[in-house]
């Protein structure tokens, strides 16, 4: 017997109310347990979002802690470190952690195995290999440019590259994991396993008599990458090794790369939109406003996890369906639009009643976030209201259009950061953020309608499409 949502309902609701929620607890059976693609999409979201959602807790407790044992100066510190680490080294994946939940699903289909286990082993050893290189050029370039960096930054800096390598290979093993709809194995390490590491070496250290400060802070995320991306690396091959048969390998590392360099643009875009608004204040204002701003948009960070479930749940679905009819594309993405939205705007109104409080966890200075909340929750809603273009346009082909939307959005909001910043402080971080994510979605939905003729725009029916 398998458990139904439905059914349940009709055996211990009264009958009135049982027949009022059943057409809603149906489509929440048929997300959890229908067997074709659209129920195993559904499904990934939902497991997804649940890992994020106890990620985003997960996250906010370590946070609160590092910030009370730190104080707001050394936190700053570690956060623009940690967040320039994060991103660079999603950066130094070069677009292969994308772009392999494209071709894996493809090779799957016909039955290229010789293509599938050339990708598998190439990217790998690509990523590991271009990522060590960027570290360092990257500890060389800190280093030289040390009289003109603030000193308290340059050592935390240089030890955080160590970091990178390992943070590029858990975002390329995460991209093969969900190629495969392994939601568990694609999001547990980074989202799960690394913050409660992090923060166990850094309680560990305090008690043997380390500093609490961010070296020391740095020094237990670098053991907790390792540690977490070494045992990603072997749980993924073994299940891989389980699923492909041995055999030759075939390398297409020309074509592998000029898919992956235009999706490389518009996840560098993307991530860097992601985390301008951080990066700007880190170079404008004190490490004591950059503590506050990040435990701000952290405090956020629930609403946007819904955005990310449904995204790592639909990508290799909507790679699937490009190569099917345009219809059940257009039905499908139409409908993860609504799996964005509405979640997200029951979240936003959740974190705007409880922020202040949950600010208050990090130490009485961060309450000055607060109303920063309300003008950032009005972007996070806006991209949430078009769903995930970005991954509908990146596994159609559209990948090099997409690019340069975000192009644009990033040159909008940095332009906005470096006008307003200086006008407004973490205000001007704000506005500026708010109005970068209103424009991306905007620009996103009218592109994906001139390009598919899909209309993905949560109050506009479907029948307005070209």
């Amino acid at each position: 017997m398998r458990f139904s949502a439905a059914t349940t309902a009709g055996r211990f609701l009264p009958q009135r109310l049982a027949l009022r929620v059943e057409p809603l607890l149906g489509r929440i059976d048929a997300v959890l347990f229908t067997a074709d693609e659209r129920g195993e999409a559904g499904r990934m979201s939902v497991i997804a979002f649940s890992i994020r959602i106890v990620s985003a807790v997960i996250a906010f407790i370590s946070q609160v802690l590092m910030a009370r044992w730190m104080g707001s100066f050394e936190y700053g510190i570690f956060v623009l470190v940690w967040v320039t680490m994060v991103i660079v080294g999603n950066l130094a994946c070069l677009g292969f952690h994308t772009s392999v939940i494209r071709f894996i699903p493809e090779y799957r289909e016909r039955g290229l195995m010789d293509e599938l286990r050339g990708i598998v082993v190439a990217s790998r050893l690509f990523v590991l290999i271009a990522s060590t290189i960027i570290a360092a050029l990257g500890a060389l370039g800190v280093w030289l440019a040390a009289p003109w960096i603030e000193n308290y930054y340059v050592i935390p800096f240089i030890l955080g590259v160590i970091c990178l390598p390992m943070i590029a290979l858990s975002d390329l093993l995460q991209g093969q994991a969900r190629a495969n709809s392994w939601a568990l194995f694609a999001l547990s390490p980074t989202y799960l396993i690394r913050p409660v590491l992090i923060l166990l070496f850094m309680a560990l250290m305090l008690f043997a008599g380390y500093a609490a400060d961010a070296r020391t802070a740095i020094f237990a995320s670098i053991a907790a990458t390792y540690v977490t991306t070494l045992a990603q690396l072997i749980g993924v091959t073994h299940r891989m090794e389980r699923q492909i048969p041995a055999g030759p390998m075939k390398v297409h590392f020309a074509q592998w790369f000029i898919v992956s360099l235009p999706i490389f643009l518009v996840e560098s875009f993307f991530f860097l939109l992601t985390n301008a608004d951080v990066l700007m204040v880190g170079a404008y204002m004190d490490p004591n406003d950059v503590a506050v701003y990040f435990a701000t948009v952290k405090t956020l960070a629930l609403v946007h996890f819904v955005y990310f479930a449904v995204k790592a749940g639909v990508a290799q679905r909507y790679a699937q369906f490009t190569h099917g009819e345009p219809e059940r594309l257009a039905a499908f993405a139409r409908e993860t639009v609504s799996w964005t939205f509405w979640p997200s705007l029951l979240m936003a109104l959740l974190v705007l009643a409880l922020g202040k409080p949950m600010l208050v966890l990090f130490g009485p200075e961060f309450t000055l976030g607060y109303p920063l909340l309300f003008l950032l929750v009005f972007g996070v809603v806006a991209r949430a209201a078009v769903g995930p273009c970005e991954s509908l346009l990146t596994m159609s082909g559209n990948q090099n259009i997409c690019a340069a939307v975000y192009a644009m959005t990033l040159a909008f909001n940095i332009g906005l950061n470096v006008v307003l910043i200086p006008m407004f402080g973490l205000w001007g971080a704000a506005m500026a953020t708010a109005f970068a994510m209103i424009f991306e979605a905007s620009a996103l939905s009218f592109t994906v309608w001139r390009k598919l003729g899909i209309v993905m725009a949560i109050f506009v029916p479907a029948k307005g499409a070209a």
